[in-house]
């Protein structure tokens, strides 16, 4: 109901101007189905030839058409189409009325052909002003639909429209309802709530009925002028009800005297005995013209629907009933007057019915009974949060059972409702209040921080009431688009509040994204130190994941007594001009690179290679691990750990590689972490020593974010490097981690 138009006339903008030039294509038809699509090409002089071509189609294409170029072409589209279409219609709802008698019973207005025309026309421009001519219209962007509806859907729906009114004629409005529904980036208004219904006769009434229903729709004309001297006369129009006779919208005299807000014609109904708490009512078998969203509508709804605050005070002083149409005990599905100002922001309103007992905590469910608001019902405080009325709210707060000396304050209550159940309870009723305030300023925290306003929702956290991860990210990402560093600053210190029960899958596929999306575009210490202090605290206080060494057994293995033995060698490695002798039969197997290495080559001459980039020592290592079949006999220092890696790498020793990643992983400190991760990324490949350092970086963040060379590493990229983002891959950690920490199902199983 909050977005209900009521008005008492019903205007109809005036229709935009049509272009006197055809559209190039004219229809935008198939080509399966466009069998003139030729003869529509050649011809582009006028209207005339575009007519006479409009008359070789079927009607299957005249159904189907897409685009317009001329009203004239429209027209005649339209014609041929009802002629086709109605039969059916009438066909599929017959009544025992003769066909003929039904033919012609729904015309087009020529102002809906002309709204028709400009929607047809111009498909793929944004509908900012209809009174502007099509040509005018800046080209925007394209709608965000891929198939445009034909002209048979156009029909269908706005002759729908047009029998809801039980009118025989489509008028401009039901067009613009048409595209509302046809259109999804047309943003045309709903078609408003008329209070000067005209006589509309029906066939299925006889002339008593008939009659009845032009007394009393003259009745109901004589209430709206205004005039409080035709009351009398009025009323012995309206029928049997009399005053409290309802219109086919189910509106009784004084509810449209509310919306128009008379005050004088409400005192005079009221006078002449009008129900004060009358009620739309809620099914359409007899008043099938109520709209959905005036259901269960009382006078003072609609007062206070349209800000009307005499017409309001006028009916709280005759004592109608503050929260509308709700009953005690019964589900809610209609908005009580305080929630309908609450969400219009009227704090006039709001504190008037305050004052006269309105409960802010009335929740509204939807009409369909089953679903509710992702956080509960809808209530006064949701309201107000969602829209942003910060006074508004506040006033709800102050105001809210004001003058029970049974409920406790509002630090009280949320200060009673985390220790419930714990030493002496409260009162019973002080209890329920507690709970049930606490878990309405918690829907109303969700809203607004769901609606981006966080000053609300800062203020809902002021008074005790717990983040959610989700209210928090919300908030945080709000602040962030709009660059408000102090709130920025004051959400990232709130984190910690958080539990971890909270680390939910949100966490990370919306909160790490946007953590590390403000860390990277904030060169502010703060903001660094506080991003670094979280990032630690999701990692969790396990230790990082330790590498594991690779147990491989070798194929072949010869005695330690032949490494570098020339006795029985058969290939000789040249490294730093230094000989060293090996045997193929333990080397073609140790690896593809020294089977590389040996391939192609006579086996009954030494071979002699040479090899480049690795030191003579290192060499050695890595004989030393495969003469000795492991890596127990090798003593390794803690300078060659590096060099004995890469070497690994190079002739593909996966175990030997592995160890020395261990090894470099127990020699990370905070002054050689970065190089070594350098080292590791950039020239190695090393994805699981990689990781574990990443890992050590968010382990250690708090304390790395002072460290230069840490700095360096998130926030300059060299443009020969191949470390494309260390954000992007700290992310990926992070995620892993929490994942496999927080979302397990078996927590005792971390490593």
């Amino acid at each position: 109901m909050c977005g209900l138009s009521v008005c008492s006339t019903h205007c109809i903008p005036p229709c935009p101007p049509l272009p006197t030039h055809p559209a190039t294509g004219v229809l935008s038809l198939p080509d399966s189905l466009n069998l003139h699509r030729d003869q529509q090409r050649a011809s582009k002089s006028g209207d005339v030839q575009m007519y006479s071509q409009s008359e070789l189609r079927t009607i299957e294409q005249s159904l189907l058409a897409t685009r317009v170029g001329s009203i004239a072409e429209l027209s005649d589209l339209v014609s041929r189409a009802m002629h086709h279409l109605q039969p059916l219609h009438i066909k599929n709802h017959s009544n025992g009325t003769p066909l003929h008698q039904k033919a012609a019973c729904i015309h087009w207005e020529p102002e809906a052909l002309y709204t028709l025309c400009y929607f047809m026309h111009c498909p793929q421009m944004e509908w900012e002003n209809p009174n502007v001519e099509p040509s005018k219209v800046t080209l925007q962007t394209e709608r965000p639909f891929l198939v445009l509806p034909p002209l048979m859907e156009w029909i269908r729906v706005a002759v729908a429209h047009a029998e809801h009114r039980r009118s025989f004629s489509v008028d401009s409005d039901d067009v613009r309802q048409a595209a509302r529904l046809l259109l999804p980036g047309v943003d045309c208004e709903p078609r408003q709530l008329r209070t000067d219904d005209c006589f509309c006769a029906t066939r299925k009434l006889d002339a008593a009925s008939t009659e009845a229903k032009f007394l009393q729709d003259l009745g109901f004309r004589m209430l709206n002028c205004g005039r409080t001297d035709l009351v009398k006369q009025a009323v012995s129009l309206l029928g049997p009800d009399g005053i409290n006779s309802m219109s086919e919208q189910g509106m009784t005299p004084l509810m449209y005297a509310c919306v128009r807000g008379d005050e004088a014609m409400v005192q005079m109904l009221l006078d002449a005995g009008a129900d004060i708490n009358s009620e739309v009512p809620n099914t359409v078998h007899k008043y099938p013209s109520v709209y959905p969203e005036t259901r269960q509508g009382t006078p003072l709804t609609f007062a206070v629907l349209h800000g009307h605050v005499p017409v309001v005070q006028l009916l709280l002083d005759a004592r109608a009933c503050v929260e509308g149409s709700l009953q005690d005990g019964a589900e809610n599905y209609t908005e009580t007057p305080l929630q309908l100002a609450s969400a219009a922001g009227n704090f006039e309103l709001v504190s008037l019915l305050l004052e006269r007992g309105a409960d802010p905590m009335i929740g509204t469910m939807y009409r369909n009974g089953i679903s509710t608001a992702p956080q509960g019902d809808m209530n006064s405080y949701s309201l107000a949060a969602s829209h942003g009325h910060r006074n508004v709210f506040r006033k709800l707060l102050s105001q809210a059972e004001k003058g029970k000396g049974d409920v406790l304050s509002l630090e009280e209550i949320l200060a009673e409702g985390s220790e419930l159940g714990e030493g002496q309870p409260p009162q019973l009723d002080s209890a329920r209040t507690s709970k049930a305030k606490l878990r309405a300023l918690r829907e109303a925290m969700y809203h607004s921080a769901e609606h981006g306003h966080v000053d609300i929702t800062i203020d809902i956290r002021s008074l005790g009431v717990p983040w959610t991860l989700h209210t928090w990210l919300e908030s945080l990402r709000t602040c962030f688009q709009q660059h408000r560093r102090p709130l920025i600053q004051g959400l990232l210190k709130e984190f910690s509040c958080i539990q971890e029960e909270e680390y939910t899958e949100e966490l990370i596929t919306h909160g790490l994204p946007l953590l590390f999306q403000i860390l990277r575009a904030s060169k502010n210490e703060v903001i660094s130190q506080q991003l670094s202090a979280i990032f630690t605290q999701c990692y969790g206080p396990y230790p990082i994941p330790k590498l594991t060494e690779i147990k491989r057994k070798q194929t072949s293995r010869l005695d330690p007594h032949f490494l570098n033995n020339k006795e029985m060698s058969d290939v000789t490695f040249l490294v730093e001009g230094k000989p060293f002798y090996a045997h193929k039969v333990l080397l073609f197997t140790a690896s593809n690179r020294f089977k590389s290495l040996l391939s192609n080559r006579p086996a009954a001459e030494n071979t002699c290679i040479e090899i480049s980039h690795v030191k003579y020592n290192i060499f050695q290592l890595v004989m030393q691990y495969l003469y000795c079949g492991g890596t127990e006999s090798l003593h390794i220092r803690n300078t060659e750990v590096m060099e004995l890696l890469s070497a690994a790498k190079f002739f593909q020793l996966e175990a030997l590689q592995r160890h020395c990643e261990i090894i470099c992983s127990k020699n990370i400190n905070t002054d050689t972490c970065v190089e070594i991760y350098n080292h590791a990324k950039q020239f190695l490949g090393a994805s699981e020593l990689s990781a574990y350092i990443e890992g050590y970086f968010l382990k250690n963040m708090v304390v790395l974010i002072e460290v230069e060379a840490f700095k360096q590493l998130l926030y300059d990229k060299p443009v020969d490097s191949p470390v494309t983002d260390v954000l992007q891959d700290l992310e990926k950690t992070l995620a892993t981690r929490i994942q496999s920490i927080h979302l397990s199902s078996s927590k005792g199983s971390i490593v």
